[in-house]
């Protein structure tokens, strides 16, 4: 689906029942939701080596510091070797923020095709890696940098735009993972063109679904949390499936059309 045509269905989207999608979102995490899971353990899984991958080098470093010559103390020499600490730690801490960011997004990416594939009754694999392949990754990397960048200046500019931008992020991940061919730019002006459109209800879905599975995971001892988590990324899928759809879905819808017409 190019950039046009998702431009026009949002443009002409229809209204949308709240409490319809509401009851749809219910409906489809009774079927993802250990899938949901699933991509909570791995993110967290795979935060570990690239948390050591960061920490070992400042441990090292932090032990060079500790074990350096006393007589060096206070010399120019620590002073140097103390403010290349500070940029390697720096440094470190960018790609940590980074790596964790583009897991975490690819693995949701990955999430919402699942949610299609149990969505819709269709046959594909559970790939949970799909768009941290060769194929994917560098388009996964950058668009965690947009994301970075767009969360850093929402904050800057205090709570109301940070509370507005939340909708339109929301559906970046969902454009990209049913449109991965679209350009990075063309991702973020979608989701914004989208989460204008549908910003009160997007809101106010998010919202309910945050609240709901807080509590509900908190009621489960606590460890529920994490398989309720899951919850609150459907508002998001169910509104991008009502409003842009799929491509198979509308290639269906025209072979059929076709065929009437014979």
């Amino acid at each position: 689906m190019n950039f046009i045509e998702i431009k026009s269905r949002i443009e002409n989207a229809k209204a949308l029942d709240f409490g319809i999608v509401f009851n749809q979102c219910i409906e489809l995490f009774k079927k993802v939701w250990v899938q949901g899971l699933i991509v909570l353990l791995l993110n967290l899984v795979l935060a570990i080596p690239v948390m050591m991958i960061v920490y070992i080098p400042i441990i090292l470093l932090g032990l060079a510091d500790a074990f350096s010559d006393a007589n060096t103390y206070g010399s120019s020499t620590m002073s140097d070797f103390s403010g290349i600490m500070i940029v390697v730690m720096g440094v470190l801490y960018i790609f940590l923020i980074l790596a964790m960011s583009t897991i975490a997004l690819g693995l949701k990416a990955a999430f919402y095709r699942i949610c299609k594939f149990k969505d819709l009754g269709q046959e594909g694999k559970e790939d949970y890696f799909y768009f941290l392949k060769k194929q994917y990754l560098g388009k996964t990397i950058t668009l965690s940098i947009a994301l970075i960048g767009i969360v850093f200046l929402a904050t800057l500019l205090f709570f109301v735009p940070l509370i507005y931008a939340i909708v339109p992020l929301s559906f970046i991940l969902v454009i990209y993972a049913f449109n991965p061919d679209l350009s990075i730019s063309e991702i973020i002006k979608q989701a914004f063109n989208l989460g204008n459109k549908k910003w009160l209800i997007s809101f106010g879905l998010l919202l309910i679904t945050w609240f709901l599975s807080t509590v509900i995971g908190f009621l489960m001892c606590g460890f529920g949390i994490y398989v309720t988590s899951s919850f609150n990324y459907l508002p998001s899928y169910i509104i991008y499936k009502e409003v842009v759809g799929f491509d198979d879905e509308s290639e269906q819808l025209r072979r059929i059309e076709q065929l009437t017409t014979f």
